[in-house]
């Protein structure tokens, strides 16, 4: 019998979509779904903050955070992307590693903030993430995280389980998330929605906060550990 490994699928799916990241990342934090993530960071975090980037990716939106001037460590599962993200620049302030999100490699509160955006819903156990998360922030630090919503195109890699098929998309939901992080120590400060073309943002504006998360593709939280 195949013993189905999470980690090691994980790693070798994203190793396999790196160049396809790395090709959409910066339209992504410019232009698209990704635009407000900084500014929306930077209200709560002080610049010259020590921030680490949880879930990296090719290192885009870390670069952008050394950029607006943050001391930046950016830690993602997949060697090629972090390969990717190295092959970018690094220095005194900014740098990448390889490693796991449940099992991070540094000291308790080492960072004064961090940011983790569409990547704990690619965790075997976001609860573990979150606890890792926590531990290596400082205390009264601010945590920014993007959470997919029900309309996030990625959802469909969750789909497989229903075939009884090992999957490595999570299916939390941005609600799941708060709950979550409410029960586990954290302040819920903020948040806020990012919508698809096709939701008016007059319409979102009436609507409950249960049902503004509802309509997502991504809903953006800013956590404070307390």
């Amino acid at each position: 019998m195949v013993i189905f490994d999470w980690h090691k699928e994980a790693e070798k799916q994203w190793d396999e979509r790196a160049d396809f990241w790395h090709q959409s990342s910066e339209e992504m934090w410019e232009r698209g779904s990704r635009k407000t993530i900084i500014p929306f960071l930077s209200s709560y975090i002080p610049k010259g903050s020590n921030v680490i980037d949880l879930g990296c990716g090719d290192g885009y939106g870390a670069w952008k955070l050394h950029q607006t001037g943050y001391d930046v460590i950016g830690i993602d599962l997949s060697s090629e992307m972090v390969e990717k993200a190295k092959a970018r620049g690094e220095n005194e302030r900014l740098r990448f590693i390889q490693g796991d999100l449940m099992k991070l490699p540094f000291a308790d509160e080492t960072f004064s903030g961090a940011m983790a955006i569409n990547s704990l819903e690619w965790t075997e156990r976001p609860l573990e993430a979150l606890k890792e998360a926590k531990r290596v922030l400082k205390r009264g630090g601010c945590f920014c995280v993007g959470i997919l919503g029900p309309t996030a195109a990625p959802r469909v890699n969750s789909y497989p389980r229903l075939y009884g098929k090992p999957v490595i998309c999570n299916t939390m939901m941005p609600w799941e998330f708060e709950q979550l992080a409410r029960e586990n120590g954290w302040d819920v400060v903020d948040g806020q929605g990012v919508y698809k073309r096709g939701v008016p943002e007059k319409l979102v504006q009436q609507l409950s906060i249960e049902l503004r998360q509802a309509l997502t593709f991504m809903w953006l939280f800013m956590l404070r550990k307390n």
